[in-house]
C-alpha cells in the first residue's frame, strides 16, 4: 500500500508557473513508477507526465511537452510537477499516481493515487 498526498495547486495567472508535489508513505517509494494525471470539470481524467522509479526514463502529453517538467527524489519520497508558461486551458484537479510494475500514459496502469491537487489559470 502506497499513499500519496498532493500539494502545491493554486490560482495563477496565464504564462505563470506552479510547482506540485507529491508525498508518499507506505511500501518503498522507489520501487514505484508515477505518473501525473489531471481532470477538468466534464472531461475525462488524461495523463500529463510519468516517471520511472530510478528517474531516468520519463514520458509527456504532447499538450504539456516543453513546459512542464517531471522529477523525484526517493531519498525524500516525493515526485515533482514543475509547470512553467502555464495556459487556461491547464486549469485541472492534478492526481499523483503509483504502479510497482511500469510506467505509462494510461490511468488504468496505476494502482495508486492521491486526492488530487487544484490548479487555476486565468487569463
Amino acid at each position: 500500500q502506497v499513499q500519496l498526498v498532493e500539494s502545491g495547486g493554486g490560482l495563477v495567472q496565464a504564462g505563470g508557473s506552479l510547482r506540485l508535489s507529491c508525498a508518499a508513505s507506505g511500501r518503498t517509494f522507489s520501487n514505484y513508477c508515477m505518473g501525473w494525471f489531471r481532470q477538468a470539470p466534464g472531461k475525462e481524467r488524461e495523463f500529463v507526465a510519468a516517471i520511472s522509479w530510478s528517474g531516468s526514463n520519463t514520458a509527456y502529453a504532447d499538450s504539456v511537452k516543453g513546459r512542464f517538467t517531471i522529477s523525484r527524489d526517493n531519498a525524500n519520497n516525493m515526485v515533482y510537477l514543475q509547470m512553467n508558461s502555464l495556459k487556461p486551458e491547464d486549469t485541472a484537479v492534478y492526481y499523483c499516481a503509483a504502479d510497482p510494475d511500469q510506467y505509462g500514459s494510461s490511468w488504468l496502469m496505476y494502482d495508486y493515487w492521491g486526492q488530487g491537487t487544484q490548479v487555476t489559470v486565468s487569463s
